[in-house]
């Protein structure tokens, strides 16, 4: 399976808006007791998360996973900092470009894999301004030549 394949449980859709995406990783997340059972039910966003290369290791703050209903007292705390699981090659590659500026680590989605819980981080250049403004214009350019086709074709 390619990268960011599988069932997609939540999507980041905030960050297209907000970075222009160069690279993404796939990358495994340690999770404690019933986080996977809330991931599993959907309970889960992304919006204000963000990743952060700390002491060699990659962690993940501000993702919110609800706390899963049948859990009692065994539930985890919703915005808890969570690892990612990343080769070393790959972290160190992260560490170069990071600390260059305006690159941050965005998760794109996180999706179920074969049973496990994955997450897409994305190695995002931070867009000023004026590339949202152009971006929204082109989006709006595109839906208005696929809306004047499909009346032509209906003629």
């Amino acid at each position: 399976m390619p990268k960011g394949e599988g069932k997609v449980v939540s999507q980041n859709k905030k960050a297209y808006h907000d970075y222009f995406i160069e690279e993404t990783y796939e990358t495994g997340i340690v999770l404690q007791g019933t986080e996977i059972k809330s991931i599993r039910m959907g309970k889960v966003n992304l919006k204000d998360s963000y990743a952060r290369v700390h002491n060699g290791e990659v962690f993940l703050y501000n993702m919110h996973v609800s706390p899963y209903e049948q859990g009692n007292r065994y539930n985890h705390e919703p915005l808890r900092t969570r690892k990612l699981l990343l080769h070393r090659r790959e972290i160190n590659k992260l560490i170069g470009y990071t600390k260059e500026e305006g690159y941050a680590l965005v998760p794109l989605k996180l999706y179920l894999k074969n049973g496990f819980a994955k997450v897409l981080l994305g190695l995002g250049r931070g867009k000023k301004k004026y590339d949202k403004r152009e971006d929204l214009k082109k989006k709006e350019a595109k839906r208005e030549i696929e809306r004047a086709f499909r009346d032509r074709q209906k003629i």
